[in-house]
This record gives C-alpha cells, sequence and structure tokens, in this order.
C-alpha cells in the first residue's frame, strides 16, 4: 500500500525531514508543489474539490491547465469531481479531462450506484472512493457497510482496479485491500502540536508510523448486512 501524506509542511526545516515520502498536494494549497516533485518518491495531484465547495468550486479547466506539466509517470492526478453531485455531473467532468487514462483516477463518490463504480472501474485502471454526505464519517458503521457492498461487487465483476481511498489513510490496517490512500493527518497534527506550545514532534517518526500498516492484498466476499431503515 502507498501512503500518501497531505502538505503542506511548515516550518521548512521539519519539511526536509519527510523527503523520500510519497506526497499528496491539492491544488487548493499547492504550496509544496515543485518540492514534493524534487523530494518525494511521487506525488498524488488532488484536484482540491473538497476544499473549493466552500469558495464556489473547483474549477477543472484550471486544475488541468496546472497540473499537465507535473502529470508524468510516477505522479498521477485525480480527476476533477462534483461532491455529493450525481452520475451526470461526473460524467461530464471527466468527459472534459483530456489527460491519459494511465495518469489519471475517477472519483466514485460513495453515495452513487454500485453500477458507475463498475463502469469506472472497466474503464480506467485506478479509481478513487470519495465520502459524500450520507458516507461523510470515514471508518462509520454505515461507511463499512458501503465500502462492504462496492468490494463484494468488484470481486464478483473479476474486477481488481488500483483503489485509492480519499482521507483514508486511517484505514491502514483495516480489512478493505486499498492500493493507496492519503491524509493530511501529519501534517495537520505536526502543526498543531507546534500551535499549542507543546514538545515538536517529529513529521517523520509520525508518517513512519503509518507507513507500516498495510492494507490486504485481496479482498474476501462478506455478508451484507441489508439496510432496513435506509441509513
Amino acid at each position: 500500500m502507498i501512503h500518501y501524506h497531505g502538505t503542506p509542511f511548515t516550518p521548512k526545516s521539519e519539511r526536509a525531514k519527510m523527503a523520500g515520502k510519497h506526497f499528496c498536494v491539492s491544488f487548493a494549497h499547492p504550496d509544496d508543489a515543485n518540492w514534493c516533485m524534487e523530494n518525494g518518491q511521487s506525488v498524488m495531484w488532488d484536484n482540491g474539490a473538497f476544499s473549493f465547495r466552500s469558495k464556489g468550486g473547483l474549477d477543472p479547466i484550471a486544475f488541468s491547465i496546472w497540473v499537465d506539466p507535473r502529470l508524468a509517470h510516477p505522479h498521477w492526478a485525480v480527476i476533477p469531481d462534483v461532491i455529493d453531485g450525481d452520475v451526470d455531473e461526473q460524467k461530464q467532468l471527466i468527459n472534459q479531462w483530456n489527460h491519459s487514462k494511465e495518469l489519471s483516477a475517477p472519483v466514485w463518490h460513495m453515495g452513487l450506484d454500485i453500477d458507475w463504480l463498475l463502469h469506472l472501474s472497466e474503464s480506467f485502471p485506478r479509481i478513487c472512493f470519495g465520502s459524500t454526505q450520507k458516507f461523510w464519517q470515514v471508518g462509520s458503521e454505515l461507511w463499512e457497510r458501503r465500502a462492504d457492498e462496492a468490494f463484494n461487487a468488484l470481486e464478483r465483476r473479476g474486477l481488481r482496479p488500483w483503489v485509492h481511498m480519499l482521507r483514508g489513510l486511517s484505514l491502514c490496517g483495516e480489512r478493505w485491500p486499498f492500493a493507496s490512500a492519503d491524509s493530511t493527518n501529519v501534517a495537520l497534527n505536526f502543526k498543531g502540536s507546534r500551535s499549542r506550545h507543546l514538545s515538536p514532534v517529529c513529521p517523520e517518526r509520525m508518517a513512519r508510523v503509518i507507513d507500516a500498516r498495510q492494507s490486504p492484498v485481496k479482498w474476501r466476499l462478506r455478508a451484507e448486512q441489508s439496510d432496513l431503515f435506509g441509513e
């Protein structure tokens, strides 16, 4: 499993300790973009839809232009998406995306139909699982049931795409076979510990603990619980 650590990191003296890691750089917070390319193993370019949600929405054309000179193996980008949008809205953004499928990943929002997940998995070598309002709390009982349903459907169809879990590093070591995940846990908690005047925590040490936790290689079919109350 590849662990993508969200940026930016401050101060720069501590950022240097993270050299050699895999990074997630958001279009909404691109401060460390060049440094991550020069010092990281690989970079996942996040379109920033989550951050832009309260700022009028993501500009997909601007993101496409920004990421173009940075997009080549082993780096890849999350295709622009609409959080809580319907399938037609997601399709429109995917159709507008003009970069290689091998360097791109669409988002299957967990509130959308399983058939849409299967379609994306048949069309792209890599996909992302993204939370929606109904499944916002990653790791909740409701979220777990939906994740089980999704992986059961993929396995029954004989599909094993690279599945990346957005905001999902907390799930490392759990039952789902995510190939990669990202989180800003290290950047936020390290910054927070310093701002509260506590003893500084080395961000690399925090990342090392996270990186040591791996997900299973394959999915085993599980019994699915009935959603009697529509929750």
